[in-house]
This record gives C-alpha cells, structure tokens and sequence, in this order.
C-alpha cells in the first residue's frame, strides 16, 4: 500500500480528515474515497459482528472440544 503523509495544510483543506469524503479530480470524476482509521475500524467490527448469529455464537463457545497447534498444523498438512 502507498503512504502519503499529509501535511496541516492538506489536512485543514480535507476537513481535518475526521469525516469521510469522495476525492475527484478538476472534472468532477471520483477518484476514490476516504474513510477515517476510528470509523474504519467501527465498520469492520460492526461487519464481523453481523456475520453470526446469536445462536451460532453460542453453539461455537459451548464446543468443549480443543486442539493443539500441532494437530491443527497437522489436520493442514493433509491433502
């Protein structure tokens, strides 16, 4: 991934980079878009949560049965 370090300069013409916004060029065209680190990361957990359900979430922490990294790395290795 490409940094760009963005000066106090930049930043103030960006709104102090604390909301999301759609970058284009002079012509209007969508470059692309920014969303903030804080937002970001409330986003991807808010996804993660929705990928089970209640009842799923439950069925995983009631299993009783553990592996050890040996017979995990084991159970890979296995065509």
């Amino acid at each position: 991934m490409n940094r760009i370090v963005v000066d106090q300069v930049l930043r103030s013409r960006l709104r102090n980079l604390d909301a999301r916004l759609e970058l284009c060029d002079e012509a209007g065209i969508v470059l692309g878009y920014f969303v903030p680190a804080s937002e970001r990361q409330r986003l991807l957990y808010e996804w993660a949560r929705g990928q089970f359900s209640d009842d799923e979430l439950a069925r995983a922490r009631a299993q009783s049965g553990r592996f050890s990294l040996a017979e995990i790395l084991a159970e890979l290795a296995q065509p």
